[in-house]
């Protein structure tokens, strides 16, 4: 008898395991309250990285004459930007809706509740209920951005990610509450189209999930591109101004005021849990997310749960291996990917990338370590595209096996996916140096840091050691 699967939610983590699902011959159906594609698609990722394009390409313009090249005053066309992203959008959604309809995947748009173990409701666009009896049931609700319980949070100008990415003209002004990945890459983005940006965070850390390393190095480069980064400010209230509205926050020096025309709040996100009614099917859940065991599988019998909801990693690759895990479960295949090796890209200026243990998990952890660097400075590609900031960090054990790759530079987001599969194949530093490196390239950093680890590499300076 042929199964049945039930996906509730349609972005990179619940179409994926729709899709799984359907290759391995399960009836699939797939409830998706808004947009095929989810946050990543039409929200997050790709818009983001369209976006992206547009300030590399700006930050470019600005040192052209380093390359020999003279151009004419440089303007932005808002509207094209914005139709830009949005074909690219309309593009890959419609190539999954595709891709859903060849596997004979069953869409319904509305949103799911759940009766028992084995039964939802559901409630389609137009009002119309029924019910949705099943096998096997995936929960990819997704998460949304989370917002702080501050006075005046409700004020114009008071925005989203969602609703930055919507910008019809780019503010003269943005300040940015949050010090995390979506608030650095709205900061890089926006400070290259022009904007006055003030980064505010609580700590005196950013991207607290990277290597302490890199942001240290990083920091410099925030304030080359214009970015203001203010740290240990407590956020008291948002209020309105003469000209626009302000951040009202409170230092050790007193209180402090950041004038903006908007202001983009970038706290973090929460799993989407309301509306499930989780308990009706015995599922435990913590404001955290959905608890769940190696496999995706929840305290409830035959329902898992993945990507963002389950709050373990809220990363749109990690979503997609965990659907395709938790289908194969579903099908009785024992799913052998490694979930533990997820490289985490920040497309900020220069990228950041980085996979495995950082130097301050080792350091906490009481692991031995060795660590090697190798600049771009010294890589022939690097300077040949005019892209020399930045390094690779390679991190191994003591028998010179490879457990982090950390990079700061250019294109950190494609070279990271040696990193993540030395680390997961349990690769040595001898297996990276026999194997060969084409040249001119970037990925010859990677070869030259890991080499560095047994003092082998070429082109640095050997370690003077007392």
């Amino acid at each position: 008898m042929q199964k049945r699967i039930v996906v509730i939610g349609g972005g990179p983590g619940g179409y994926v395991a729709a899709i799984r699902g359907a290759q391995l011959g399960a009836q699939v159906t797939l409830i998706e309250r808004h947009k095929i594609g989810g946050t990543c698609l039409n929200y997050g990722c790709i818009p983001t990285k369209t976006l992206y394009r547009n300030a590399e390409l700006l930050n470019t313009l600005k040192h052209i004459d380093d390359f020999g090249i003279s151009v004419g005053e440089v303007s932005i066309d808002v509207d094209k930007i914005q139709k830009r992203k949005d074909e690219i959008v309309t593009q890959l959604v419609t190539g999954i809706e595709q891709l859903i309809k060849v596997n004979d995947i069953d869409v319904i748009q509305g949103s799911a509740s759940f009766v028992s173990e084995d039964t939802l409701l559901v409630t389609k666009e137009d009002g119309e209920t029924f019910h949705i009896t099943c096998d096997d049931i995936i929960v990819a609700s997704g998460s949304k951005p989370s917002m702080l319980p501050l006075e005046g949070i409700d004020l114009p100008g008071v925005i989203t990610s969602k609703e930055l990415l919507e910008f019809e003209s780019v503010p003269k002004r943005l300040v940015i509450i949050g010090g995390g990945v979506i608030a650095m890459e709205f900061a890089g983005i926006f400070a290259a189209m022009g904007s006055e940006v003030d980064v505010v965070i609580r700590s005196d850390r950013f991207l607290k999930e990277v290597d302490s390393e890199i942001t240290k190095r990083f920091a410099p480069y925030l304030k080359k591109k214009g970015i203001n980064l203010h740290k240990n400010v407590s956020f008291v209230r948002i209020e309105k101004t003469e000209d626009g509205i302000a951040l009202v926050g409170e230092t050790k020096k007193g209180e402090v005021k950041f004038p903006a025309d908007q202001i983009l709040v970038s706290t973090g996100r929460s799993p989407v849990l309301e509306g499930l009614n989780l308990e009706a099917a015995g599922i435990e859940y913590t404001r955290k997310g959905i608890t769940v065991d190696a496999h995706y599988k929840t305290t409830a019998k035959n329902i898992y749960a993945i990507g963002d909801v389950n709050g373990k990693i809220m990363l749109a690759h990690a979503a997609s291996h965990q659907g395709i895990a938790a289908a194969e479960a579903i099908m009785g295949i024992e799913h052998k990917g490694n979930h533990d090796v997820v490289p985490n890209c920040i497309f900020v200026f220069p990228e950041i990338s980085s996979v495995g243990l950082s130097e301050d998990e080792a350091a906490e952890k009481g692991i031995e370590i060795k660590k090697s660097k190798f600049m771009f400075g010294a890589n022939g590609k690097a300077l040949s595209i005019g892209e020399p900031e930045g390094f690779i960090k390679v991190i191994s054990d003591m028998d010179d096996v490879i457990l982090g790759v950390h990079i700061l530079g250019p294109h950190a987001s494609d070279l990271i996916h040696e990193g993540a599969l030395a680390i997961t194949s349990g690769l040595k530093v001898d297996d990276i140096a026999n194997t060969i490196h084409a040249h001119p390239t970037l990925g010859e950093a990677f070869a030259e840091a890991t080499m560095g680890l047994k003092g082998e590499a070429i082109h640095m300076a050997p370690i003077k050691t007392k």
